[in-house]
């Protein structure tokens, strides 16, 4: 399966164009059908929303705001520069090393996010993404000068099993939901706004 979420106005916007070609030829690399790839973004205009359908993609009907399980099945996220607390709330969702190992994330580089933030304030409001920097592999996406505007800072991440298994085990007894309410940054769109 694939989730991409945050893939911004594509009718309007050429890095945007080019994020969803690279969304598709990776389904058609990766023999994923489209209709397993389910998308999201507030931003969508009717006429986006009916172009990807017309492409066989599947629009999710909610803001979601990145809390989806990978419910035991091995899934694709695409989320091109998304807000840190998008990929937070993935993580928390995820909380557990038999589903993390599952799931595989197309988007900003966690060591530049860690590299971006002071520490205190990654613990603070991107709690998950700081507690799993040691059971992630991570793998930049090779620079090309005419997409530097759309695919810098990006990365694939995976979640090896045996690299999640030797973090502490008190990594996994706090699974409080992430509520960003000190956070001054916020670059999330919540339910309803």
């Amino acid at each position: 399966r694939c989730v991409c979420y945050g893939l911004g106005r594509f009718g309007r916007c050429p890095a945007a164009r080019y994020q969803l070609a690279f969304l598709l030829l990776l389904l058609d690399e990766l023999r994923v059908p489209p209709a397993r790839c389910a998308l999201f973004d507030p931003a969508f205009s009717a006429r986006e929303a009916a172009a990807l359908r017309a492409l066989g993609l599947c629009l999710l009907p909610e803001n979601e705001e990145g809390k989806r399980g990978v419910e035991g099945s091995a899934t694709l996220f695409y989320m091109v520069h998304c807000g840190k607390a998008l990929y937070n709330n993935l993580l928390w969702s995820n909380w557990s090393p038999a589903a993390l190992s599952k799931l595989v994330i197309i988007g900003n580089s966690f060591r530049g996010i860690e590299e971006r933030l002071l520490s205190r304030i990654l613990e603070r409001d991107y709690s998950y993404i700081a507690k799993v920097l040691k059971g992630v592999e991570e793998v930049a996406l090779p620079s090309h000068p005419r997409y530097l505007d759309t695919f810098n800072d990006t990365s694939v991440h995976w979640f090896p099993l045996d690299k999640l298994q030797e973090l502490s085990p008190e990594v996994w007894d706090f699974v409080e939901e992430p509520m960003y309410q000190d956070c001054e940054d916020l670059e999330i769109i919540r339910k309803g706004e």
